[in-house]
């Protein structure tokens, strides 16, 4: 199953985003759940926030993975979603 993790980010967490960047690089590689990922960007071009797309058995997967990503528990993100999503192209 497809999730799409959409999360944004605490009003001036950067600082929280690239203090935890490089814990939060080695879970995505290390899980083996993600299909692809990168960062949201303002329209300075500053990192504020994430989409992530799981490939995972159901959302209780997917929930557990996001409250176990380390921006969620450093409490980087205002809000966070988690949507089925079908890949197309």
């Amino acid at each position: 199953m497809l999730i799409a993790l959409i999360a944004r980010d605490k009003p001036g967490a950067l600082e929280i985003r690239t203090e935890n960047r490089e814990k939060h690089l080695a879970y995505l590689k290390e899980t083996g759940v993600v299909s692809q990922a990168g960062p949201l960007l303002g329209d300075d071009g500053n990192m504020c926030g994430s989409l992530v797309i799981l490939d995972v058995e159901d959302m209780a997967a997917a929930e557990a993975w996001a409250e176990n990503d380390p921006y969620a528990k450093a409490g980087l993100f205002d809000n966070v979603e988690l949507i089925p999503w079908k890949k197309v192209i």
